[in-house]
């Protein structure tokens, strides 16, 4: 198994001057495929379901390498986190049939509403989104791991005199559209900023605390196959979980680099009170 710390990085060709965003954070790359850091906010490519948005990743990708890319998967507008594109037509073939016959491991760490439980394995399978009503189910299963939470002494919902919210490790076994949105929703422990499955208010509250409306879903670890040889491949987002409790120093280190890939996640992992679960608790390994 190989991880991405350990890997060989290879040069990448000047983008061309008419390029309109920064460059995409390379995690690492080879002949056959690149893994880099989405943004939130950018779609993996073009589609007429957001005609207004400007920000794909597989233009600017072809564009910031000068080559043509091959997605493989997809990762919704407003998470962040490890992305991969094949980098010719085999290697894309080969990683597709990978993720269809889920031969890769994912791991999302999500902020959501309320303590989650220590654990628990959801199976409830789904219907496509945009689905009639008489569509068939598809079968739909997420491990979800609280490994942090806090209270807050500041009310988001006047129904409660305080606040509480959830770090969350999910690992889907299967990858429906929305799927870990869905099931925590399922589990009423919705992800704080989903305008489609959580509230409004509760969304709205914690966007003018933290300065920043998004959905708080990263991708954090891929493992996948190399395409030619097989290989395990690992790749992090470089979140860096914190290993202290919150205070100053934490804090100055969260803002050191505001402009480094997942620094509104470290922010928030360094700057909230968060409390770890439990010693021996399921969940507390981090990439």
């Amino acid at each position: 198994m190989l991880h991405n710390a350990r890997l060989p990085s290879f040069g990448v060709r000047p983008r061309p001057a008419s390029f309109m965003h920064p460059p995409l954070h390379i995690l690492w790359r080879d002949e056959h495929l690149v893994a880099v850091y989405k943004p939130a906010g950018w779609l993996v490519h073009r589609t007429g379901l957001d005609a207004g948005e400007t920000r794909f990743v597989m233009q600017a990708l072809r564009d910031q390498l000068g080559q043509h890319v091959f997605p493989v998967h997809r990762l919704d507008k407003g998470t962040c986190g490890v992305l991969v594109m094949a980098l010719h037509s085999d290697a894309a073939r080969a990683l597709s049939q990978a993720f269809e016959r889920q031969a890769t491991h994912k791991r999302y760490l999500a902020m959501v509403r309320g303590w989650a439980p220590d654990a628990v394995d959801v199976d409830h399978a789904l219907k496509p989104d945009d689905a009639p009503a008489d569509a068939a189910v598809q079968d739909a299963r997420t491990q979800f791991r609280r490994l942090a939470q806090l209270t807050l002494p500041e009310a988001s919902d006047a129904r409660f005199a305080s606040t509480r919210a959830s770090l969350v490790e999910a690992t889907p076994s299967t990858g429906r559209r929305h799927q870990i949105r869905r099931h925590l929703k399922h589990v009423a422990h919705p992800i704080i900023g989903d305008a489609t499955h959580g509230k409004g208010p509760i969304n709205r509250w914690w966007a003018d605390r933290l300065g920043l409306q998004r959905l708080w879903l990263h991708a954090w670890q891929l493992t996948v196959p190399h395409p030619v040889s097989g290989q395990a491949l690992v790749f992090d987002s470089g979140l860096q979980w914190p290993h202290r409790a919150c205070g100053e120093a934490a804090a100055a280190d969260a803002d050191a680099d505001t402009g480094a890939p997942a620094a509104d996640w470290q922010r928030l992992l360094s700057q909230l009170p968060w409390e770890p679960a439990a010693p021996g608790a399921p969940g507390v390994s981090t990439p």
